[in-house]
């Protein structure tokens, strides 16, 4: 299950999400959307776990915590048709 992580800190780093999200089980991929121009964090992520029950669980847990002084949001992230 792909998920998408939101109002990410500017400070936050790939590894620490990667680590937060292994908490509730296996990370597939974890990928921390850049911006091209300045190079730092746009504050939103992808992190991918093949398993329904802990991404569930991530979600669950994760959302509205406070990660780096910011307020997190988890949600499942919806496919992009074509």
């Amino acid at each position: 299950m792909k998920l998408i992580i939101r109002n990410l800190a500017r400070s936050t780093s790939e590894d620490e999400l990667r680590t937060l999200f292994q908490g509730y089980g296996v990370v597939q991929s974890c990928n921390l959307v850049i911006d091209k121009a300045s190079g730092g964090s746009k504050g939103f992520a992808f992190v991918e776990m093949p398993k329904v029950g802990d991404a569930k669980a991530a979600m669950k847990n994760l959302n509205n915590t406070s990660v780096d002084g910011n307020k997190i949001r988890v949600k499942k992230a919806e496919s992009k048709a074509g």
